[in-house]
This record gives C-alpha cells, structure tokens and sequence, in this order.
C-alpha cells in the first residue's frame, strides 16, 4: 500500500519572497503573484534583510535576482540560502538576471532552479510562467514528493500514470525527465539506456542526449558513447554537461591526467562552482600543473569573496600554491612569485584575528618563503616550535607543513605527515580518490627525491659542469618527475642524455626518460631557439616524433574497447575537440 502524502500547500496560503535591488522589479513581480491568486508577498532589497526574512518563516517560492546587492551577488546568496535550508526541496526558486553569459547561465543552472527570467520583466510573461510553475507544483505532487524523500520507484509509478493523463500533455517532457532522473538515481542503467533511446526518436532535449551518454558510460559501453559526445562537445546546450560527465567518468577510471583536462574545460564553461574548483585544483596537484594548481585556488578565493565559502584559508592556499609554483622555478620567474608570496603572506598576517586563529599556519609559510630565499637557517628557527603533530590541523595545512619539513631536509617528519595524511582518505568519494592517489605520490616523491626542482637544477648545473653526466641526468630525472610539464627541465634533460649517448648505450630507463622530455617539449609552446634544439637531440637520439605524439586524451575511450582498432581513436571528434582547445589555451598564455 503506498504511503499516504500530504496534500499540498493551498495557492492562498503560498508565500513568496521577492529578493532584487530594484523597486521596480518588486512591483511588476507583487502585481502579477496577486493576479495569480497569491497575496502572501514578502520583498527583500539586499541579502541581509533576506536571510532574515527566510529566519521568521520558510517561503514556498523565492524569486532571487542576480544583482541582489554590492557586497554578495544572487548566486552566492542562493547558495548561502540553500546551505542554511532556506531553500529546500519543496521550494520554488526562480532566478531573475539581465546577464545572460554562457558561464553564468551554465553556474545557475548547476543550482537548478526551477525557472531562469530575464529582465526587463513583462508582467504578461510572469502571469504566463507562474501558471505553468503552480500547476507543475500541484499536478505533479504526488510525484515531486516521492522523488524529494528519494523514493524514486514510487516517484515513476506516479509519474507513468500522469503520462496517461492527456490533460497533462503539457507537462509530459517534464515528467519524462524526471523518470529518466529516477532510473539513474536507482543506477538501473540498462532500462535507463533504452527509455533515452526512446525519447530521442521525438525529443532532441540536452537532458536526453546526456542522460543515454550518462547510462552507456555507466555501462562501459564506449565504442556508442564516444560518437555521442563528439556531438554533444559542438552543441552549447551540452557542452558543458558533457565536458564534467567525462571528468567524472575519467576519475572513476583512474584516468586523471585525462579528467583534469575535461575538468579545466568544465570550469572554465561554468567557473564560479567552488567546489569544482576545488576539485581541479587537486587534479592539477596530481599531474604536477603548478601553475593550473595556482588558478584553480585564484579562482576560488576570487568567486568565494562574500560567500559562505569565503575564509582566510583560501588566501593562505593561494600563498602555499605560488610558492609551490616558485620552488619548481629558478632565476627571475621564481624571485617573482617569491616576492608575490612574500607581498601577499604581510597582507594576511595583518588581517585583525588571523594571527590569534591561524598563527602556525603562517609561520610554516613564512619558513617556505626563507627556504626559497635561502635562508634555511632563518627557517628553522621560525620552525623549531613546530612538529610532526598535525591534530586539529586541516589536509592542506598538514600538507603544507609536511612540504615546509621536505624543504628543511626534515625527512621523518615529513614520512610522518604524509602516513597521518592517508590513514585520514578513506572511501570512495571524489575527494577520497584523487586526493588518496596524490597522498601516494607525494609519499613515493618525498620518499625517493629529498631535494626541491629548484635544487635539483642547481646540482644538475654544477655536475654538468664538472662533466658528471650520470649525476647531472639523475638530478633532472628527479626534477621532471616532480616538474613533469617544466620544459625547460625537458629540454635540459634530453640534451643530458643525448651528451651520454655520444659514448655508450643508452639504458632502456634513460630512453624513457628521453622520450618523456621530448612529450612535454613537443606538447609544449618553445621559442625557435628551443625548438632547433629539441629537434636536433631527438634527432641524435633517433626518436620518433611522432611517437612523442601519442598522448590520446579521449581517445582512451575507444581505446577500452577491445573490439576497436586502436588506432581508429585517433580520428574521434572528441579527441581532436580536446586537442584543439588545448592548442587555444596554449596560444592564449
């Protein structure tokens, strides 16, 4: 017997709150609401005197406008409502914007809202659409309420019932889609599969398209999947969806030199997420992208300004991140982030409060910012009150202060920190999985290499100098495992291995490491200079170029196919959609 479900909110007793800056607005919007049969109108002119409209009582709908006040924008503050539960799953929001950009259009429809206007407002259009929104939310009730308890069998039996309604016809792709939701929540693959292949003989809907993609990937079914997603990377309605499909499909795969590129591709598409943000910085930390890891946590800080995000960790983090990105540098590019660290570190110990909540975390990025000067002796008196014990501390200043130790030469400390650290990753969570993988790096890294790139560099000069080759290239070899998109590491170390080879063999370890120099150079954006010379040692060497070449970033899903002649992959729209919107992002650095 199902369970009985309360009836719904009577139109009368709705309450709505209207929150935007503009008198105006609210007029148009209170006129139309009452023509629509609900009185209960509440306005907000800024985000403060919204949350404390949402304090005394929970709203039915909200309507929320992008441009809500000076200090805090609509979309923080939709995000701030719903993490307070001022907004949950029984109420109705509707966006309200005169920007109309893909990225923003792309971050709101993240938060799903049920309705997205443009201004200017016509009040025929808001009597129109609210209709249509009050009857979704009494025709459908039964249904919306089965799925917002997560009863998503009981959500489909009423939902094929009302498919059978033809007084409904007008709300059948919207109940569609939600069946489609259920039998993906229920990971019904399969059925999920064939109910998409379905709708597509009659709707050409971004949701159709991504929910059959979503279902073959989830089914390992890739030969189908890759000629889907070439299309949906040339339709903007979907690109964005299917650029974070991949990435999470690439993850679960262990594929996460692959998901970091369809990771940057989806932030870049819709860039205010901060948690995907967070997500791609620690993809950048696992393939070693230091300078992507930089813009990943600049971006944060950057949307996070006003928002419940918003902490003095995230500058801290983007301190840790530029002096990461200098410590794999030499000459003047590294003086330069050394003195914007050191410039942003003076700016955050000012801040009234950090020093009392944050005080270690700032000292431990003050002993970076002397070891990058040099001065290890002043680092170790700004270090000597500090130890292993990272309890209370979060992951990123553990991992901060494990760094600081490496850099001191402070090995078990460090070895330390890093077991602490992997003890704490568990599950099977995004999170978990990527930062686990980059926890197991780090302890090979830091086990194995005890020296910085920077130091490396410095030694390979100095053995180089002194005609150590064999010294000179394990320097490198270390500075490009831990630098692996340094091109100038590459580019020194393949000249190593060509000098070697002038008077022996080269070992089959040596030959790898020259073929891993010569990717990145050949990946990479060189000066002509550069690339004479990166011709002229793969040449000497023998290496085919094209070899080199052979990185197929989405080209791995047909690749997983065993059927599949690999090298057909290399003609998929997806793979060439890839790679030349990383020649873009090349040209446009």
């Amino acid at each position: 017997m199902l369970e009985k479900i309360p009836d719904p909110v009577p139109r009368e007793d709705l309450h709505v709150l209207v929150i935007d800056n503009q008198g105006l607005v609210h007029d148009v919007v209170a006129s139309a609401l009452h023509e629509v049969g609900i009185n209960h109108v509440s306005s907000a002119f800024n985000a403060f005197h919204a949350k404390r409209l949402c304090e005394t009582r929970q709203f039915d709908f909200v309507l929320l406008a992008f441009n809500v006040s000076h200090d805090k924008d609509g979309f923080h503050l939709f995000e701030e409502l719903k993490h307070l539960n001022y907004i949950n799953d029984t109420t109705t929001v509707i966006f309200l914007s005169a920007e109309t950009s893909t990225e923003l259009v792309n971050c709101i429809v993240e938060l799903q809202p049920h309705d997205f206007w443009v201004k200017p407002l016509q009040r025929t259009k808001i009597v129109s659409r609210l209709q249509y929104l009050l009857h979704i939310r009494y025709k459908l009730h039964k249904m919306l309420h089965c799925m917002q308890n997560g009863d998503y069998s009981t959500a489909m039996y009423y939902a094929e019932r009302q498919l059978k309604d033809s007084s409904l016809i007008e709300y059948h792709p919207r109940i569609k889609r939600l069946i489609g939701d259920c039998l993906l929540q229920l990971r019904d693959f399969e059925t999920a599969e064939n109910y998409f292949r379905e709708l597509l003989q009659s709707m050409d809907h971004a949701w159709v398209h991504i929910g059959l993609t979503r279902s073959l990937l989830r089914q390992d079914e890739l030969e189908e999947a890759q000629l889907i997603v070439d299309d949906l990377l040339q339709r903007p309605d979907t690109r964005f969806l299917t650029f974070d499909l991949l990435a999470q499909y690439f993850i679960e795969k262990e594929q996460f030199d692959i998901a970091y590129e369809q990771m940057k591709e989806a932030s870049r598409l819709a860039p205010r997420n901060i948690e995907r943000n967070k997500r791609l910085w620690d993809l950048a930390r696992l393939n070693h992208d230091k300078i992507g890891q930089l813009s990943a946590v600049q971006n944060m800080a950057k949307f996070a300004k006003n928002s419940i995000h918003d902490s003095p960790q995230l500058s801290l983090n983007v301190i840790r991140s530029t002096i990461d990105l200098a410590t794999s540098l030499g000459g003047t590019d590294a003086e330069k982030y050394i003195q914007r660290a050191q410039h942003d570190l003076d700016n955050v110990a000012q801040q009234k409060g950090v020093r009392t909540e944050l005080g270690e975390q700032v000292n431990v990025i003050k002993a970076r910012v002397l070891c990058l000067k040099d001065d290890k002796k002043g680092a170790e008196q700004v270090m000597k009150q500090s130890s292993a014990n990272t309890d209370g501390l979060s992951m990123e200043d553990s991992l901060d202060k494990m760094k600081a130790f490496h850099e001191l030469g402070m090995r078990e400390h460090c070895i330390s920190i890093l077991e602490k650290l992997r003890k704490q990753i568990e599950g099977d969570t995004f999170t978990s999985q990527v930062v686990d993988e980059y926890l197991k790096q780090e302890s090979i890294e830091r086990n194995e290499i005890q020296f910085t790139p920077k130091e490396l560099k410095h030694m390979a000069t100095v053995n180089y100098k002194e005609n150590r080759l064999g010294p000179a290239y394990n320097n490198l070899r270390q500075a490009l495992t831990i630098s692996p998109t340094d091109k100038q590491v590459a580019l020194s170390l393949l000249k190593i291995i060509t000098n070697i080879h002038v008077g022996e063999d080269l070992t089959e370890d040596q030959i790898a490491s020259a073929k891993a120099a010569a990717k990145v150079l050949v990946e990479g954006k060189l000066s002509p200079t550069q690339a004479e010379k990166r011709d002229m040692y793969i040449q000497r060497l023998g290496l085919e170029i094209d070899d080199v070449h052979a990185s197929d970033f989405i080209g791995v899903l047909s690749q997983e196919v065993s059927a599949l002649d690999s090298s057909s992959s290399n003609s998929s729209a997806l793979q060439s959609s890839d790679k030349d919107g990383a020649k873009e992002r090349e040209a446009s650095q």
